[in-house]
């Protein structure tokens, strides 16, 4: 069982420092942001926790500086199910901050009761996907400024399920859970894929991470029988620590394909929906569309 383990969970380290680097984190409070933003910040980098609720987030900063000693980690307020709360996120992070080195669109939820964003969007689709496509449009200047920088998307393998329902993107239709969720993921990629040529000459590089599975709150709204499937194979199941290792792998090793997808610190193959241009294309656009942005 333990060599099953190390292949699902492969160990994984670095000695880069962050010193003079800035970091933002979404969904930081806990489970895989809160490993992901203790390593950036145990390595020197300012820590931004991007989080929605405060008093879980004021707990997290003072859990990291308690453990790593980077008194440079703050919370900010940041609710990617409504854009007016992203646009005021995004307007502190330039008030207060000269460089972003390292976006990680961490924060998400799965397999919720339906329900719709601030926005009326889906709230899968809105907070996984658009809400992070949105804090990436309005972060970018920053981003672009600070080049080498890059952004980090936390995808999941479900996106292999995943199908991109232009004609019902925010379930209205019809709705399943679980293949909402897909959707947002696959999204993940896709958006991956077209951000990483619409920047490659401007020295900010993009990836789509797969964290594995992972013991985190995400799976609180998961059914019984998930839930009892879960615990049957709690030996597959990553630490938060664990799950975090290839986002890390992402932000902070040299020389990695741009565009591409992750899992286990290593390029894996996505999905051949995740692989289709035009599909990357046209939900960009849509994207854009739909938030009411020109992004060129």
């Amino acid at each position: 069982m333990s060599n099953l383990r190390y292949l699902i969970s492969p160990r994984w380290s670095s000695d880069i420092r962050l010193d003079g680097k800035t970091a933002v984190v979404t969904g930081a409070n806990t489970g895989i942001g809160k490993e992901t933003a203790k390593d950036l910040a145990a390595r020197g980098a300012r820590v931004i926790l991007a989080c929605r609720d405060m008093a879980k987030a004021e707990q997290a900063v003072s859990d990291i500086i308690n453990e790593v000693g980077n008194v440079n980690v703050v919370a900010q307020k940041l609710d990617l199910a409504d854009t007016k709360s992203i646009c005021q996120f995004a307007e502190q992070v330039y008030n207060k901050e000269k460089y972003l080195h390292i976006l990680v669109n961490n924060a998400g939820v799965a397999l919720c009761p339906y329900s719709t964003t601030a926005d009326g969007f889906e709230t899968q689709f809105g907070v996984n996907y658009l809400g992070h496509f949105f804090l990436t449009f309005l972060l970018l200047d920053l981003l672009k400024h600070s080049a080498p920088s890059r952004v980090i998307n936390v995808s999941s393998v479900m996106h292999f399920t995943g199908k991109i329902l232009f004609d019902d993107l925010s379930s209205k239709k019809r709705y399943h859970p679980v293949k909402a969720y897909a959707q947002s993921k696959l999204a993940n990629v896709l958006f991956t894929r077209e951000l990483a040529k619409m920047v490659e000459d401007l020295g900010l590089t993009v990836y789509a991470v797969d964290p594995g599975l992972v013991n985190t709150e995400v799976t609180r709204h998961m059914m019984k029988p998930l839930q009892l499937f879960m615990k049957s194979i709690s030996v597959l199941i990553k630490t938060p620590k664990e799950g975090a290792y290839t986002t890390l792998y992402c932000a902070l090793t040299p020389d990695l394909q741009s565009g591409g997808y992750y899992s286990n610190c290593a390029q894996a193959l996505c999905s051949r929906a995740a692989s289709d241009d035009c599909t990357a294309r046209k939900l960009w656009l849509i994207s854009c569309h739909l938030l009411g942005i020109r992004w060129s």
